[in-house]
C-alpha cells in the first residue's frame, strides 16, 4: 500500500509536469520552517534515491524521500484550480496545526 494517495487530478498535473519540464521524478519533502514548523517542498528530479517512497506514473515517477515519509503517511494529493491559482492540496491526518496562509503546518 502506498504511503499516500493521489487523485486523478494530481495525477494528469504530475504527468503534464514531467512532460513540461522533461524531468522524470517530482519529489515531494517536508522541510523545516514556516509559521507552524514544516512545509511541504515540491521538486522536479533528475533521479530516485534508494529509499524513497515510490508511486509510479505514466510519464514518470512521483517520489517521497525517506525522512519525510512518517509525515505524510495516510495523506491525500489533491490539484485544485481555483479563480486565483491553482496547487497541489494535500489532506493529511497527521498534521495537528496549520498557519493561516497555509503554507505550512505542525505535527
Amino acid at each position: 500500500m502506498a504511503i499516500v494517495t493521489l487523485t486523478e487530478s494530481a495525477i494528469d498535473q504530475m504527468n503534464y509536469m514531467l512532460a513540461a519540464k522533461n524531468k522524470p521524478v517530482v519529489r515531494l519533502s517536508m522541510k523545516g520552517g514556516g509559521c507552524a514548523g514544516m512545509t511541504y517542498d515540491w521538486t522536479m528530479s533528475d533521479a530516485v534515491e534508494d529509499k524513497d517512497e515510490i508511486i509510479n506514473l505514466e510519464k514518470g515517477k512521483f517520489a517521497i524521500d525517506s525522512l519525510s515519509q512518517m509525515y505524510l503517511m495516510g495523506s491525500t494529493i489533491n490539484y485544485k484550480e481555483e479563480l486565483f491559482g491553482s496547487f497541489f492540496d494535500i489532506t493529511n491526518p497527521a498534521t495537528k496545526n496549520s498557519c493561516g496562509c497555509g503554507e505550512s503546518v505542525g505535527f
